[in-house]
């Protein structure tokens, strides 16, 4: 989602202005598309690539009032930077009022336009990355729900659960051609049994060994498979694809029940064009957690194929039901995120949001330290006054495993796993309970960690673990950028007192 929101619509009725604004923004690398009046204006404002507007605030016929009052109307998420004179400040008070995002005064300042214009894209990208999860996990509810009621057809149901299972992918993801290949009897190949936006029926696509092509080498390697493009992908450089795939970006999560390995779930051809995301691995992640416990098998097959280890793991009980009370938890997080935009509120309402839902003592977001030394608690919630560690050292208990392999921890007894450190992986009182600790990610990195310590008998999943991992990190891309606004007006307003000497 993020980046499609790119262009910038510069309205002014005096040409001058109009395209030495373009001339600005267009040096600065961000296109524009350029309106005279009001009417215009409004026309130009439904292509859906805009994501911000530069309006005067006089205009003939139609003014940048009234304009900016339909653009709200028309589209009240897109951010309006109005422009006045400074004997407009009475319509400048008037638009802040109506929802402008910002205003700028004429003669303009090229550094102070670019990075208004800047914030305003870069904010607009970040709501609608947002809206669009929140739309997902509305979607993965009412998936799972309906998943499960396929699913108790039983055995007279096994094809229809398999095309549900596919085109739920299709819309959760968002991806034009999804889909579901099962292990074969000899546990040695994977076989389409359903499919979405294909021209062959399942049993015309060729069987792909384990541990070739993305798919096979994800059953292999028992791991989700983000694939960018794969034309530059060095995991898949010495690999025959063939002519298999006709995308460059593919998303590809095993199904895994318990020690069998069932099959796999792919998606590709995001219908955005863009990419496929983590967000959408994330999300496929969460469908195959429930397949694997709806899908059932009357032999078991292996989870790895030659030559391959399991990955370490420790979860809690995986439990058959609770992917809706998921979805319900991280939409409640969402609906928190989006709500508040300074960090402070954006870490406690996420905060709040994610320990209550999943029953914790504390929750804690902490982030790399500026110098790379040690994990800093951001922000935390206590339900019981269960204090957090303020610093944690890198590389050390469950927390550190998080924090380098990028996979989440789930435990409800810490002490059995041998690399739990009970002077990290504890709250700050040193109680030992059930333990939760999930990575954060921020442009494909591994920025921090959130941990909760929950309260017996509280139980979580694997599944929540998933969703919650997805949703978290939206609130570390909202705190970054956010204080990278704050950063760049300090700059400006640096940069001006220099100036003035």
């Amino acid at each position: 989602m993020q980046g499609r929101f790119r262009r910038v619509l510069v309205v002014d009725d005096e040409r001058f202005f109009r395209e030495a604004i373009q001339e600005t923004l267009t040096d600065a690398g961000l296109e524009c598309l350029l309106a005279a009046d009001g009417s215009e204006a409004l026309e130009m404002s439904e292509e859906p690539s805009i994501g911000a507007v530069v309006l005067d605030v006089r205009l003939p016929g139609m003014d940048g009032i009234e304009v900016l009052r339909r653009l709200r109307e028309l589209r009240p998420h897109l951010p309006v930077i109005m422009l006045s004179a400074h004997q407009d400040q009475t319509y400048v008070l008037d638009a802040l009022r109506q929802g402008a995002a910002d205003y700028l005064a004429k003669p303009l300042h090229e550094e102070e336009l670019v990075l208004a214009v800047r914030r305003a894209l870069d904010g607009h990208d970040h709501a609608a990355t947002s809206d669009a999860l929140r739309e997902r996990l509305v979607l993965l509810q009412q998936a799972a729900a309906r998943l499960v009621s396929i699913a108790r057809g039983g055995e007279s149901a096994r094809g229809e659960l398999y095309a549900a299972l596919a085109q739920a992918a299709a819309e959760v993801v968002g991806a034009e051609k999804t889909s579901l290949m099962l292990l074969d009897e000899t546990g040695s190949e994977l076989r389409v049994v359903a499919a979405t936006g294909r021209k062959l029926a399942p049993e015309q696509f060729e069987a792909v060994p384990v541990g070739e092509g993305v798919a096979g080498l994800a059953l292999a390697r028992s791991e989700p498979l983000l694939v960018t493009d794969l034309s530059e992908d060095a995991r898949f450089a010495q690999r025959q694809t063939g002519e298999r795939y006709a995308s460059q970006s593919f998303a590809v999560a095993p199904i895994v029940a318990g020690d069998r390995a069932l099959g796999v779930i792919c998606a590709t051809d995001a219908s955005d064009g863009t990419p496929l995301r983590g967000e959408d691995l994330a999300l496929l992640r969460v469908l195959a957690e429930q397949a694997a416990s709806l899908l059932q098998v009357s032999q078991p097959v292996p989870v790895l194929g030659p030559g391959t280890s399991a990955p370490e793991a420790t979860t809690l009980p995986l439990e058959a039901s609770g992917g809706s009370e998921d979805g319900e938890i991280a939409r409640a997080v969402c609906e928190a995120i989006v709500a508040e935009v300074e960090p402070v509120r954006v870490l406690s309402g996420a905060l709040g949001a994610a320990g209550e839902g999943i029953g914790a003592r504390c929750a804690a977001l902490h982030l790399r330290a500026a110098d790379g030394t040690e994990l800093v608690c951001e922000g935390v919630w206590s339900g019981d006054e269960t204090a957090e560690r303020e610093r944690l050292p890198l590389g050390r208990g469950l927390t550190g495993t998080v924090l380098e392999t990028g996979r989440p921890v789930a435990t409800d007894d810490p002490t059995t796993d041998p690399r739990f450190d009970p002077e990290v992986d504890t709250p700050a009182s040193g109680e030992v309970g059930p333990f939760l600790c999930l990575p954060m990610r921020f442009r494909g990195v591994t920025l921090g960690v959130f941990r909760a310590f929950l309260a017996p008998p509280a139980r979580t999943s694997p599944r929540m673990g998933e969703v919650l991992t997805a949703a978290l990190s939206v609130t570390v891309r909202n705190v970054l950028l956010y204080r990278s606004l704050v950063e760049s007006i300090e700059e400006v307003a640096r940069a001006r007192r220099e100036a003035r000497g």
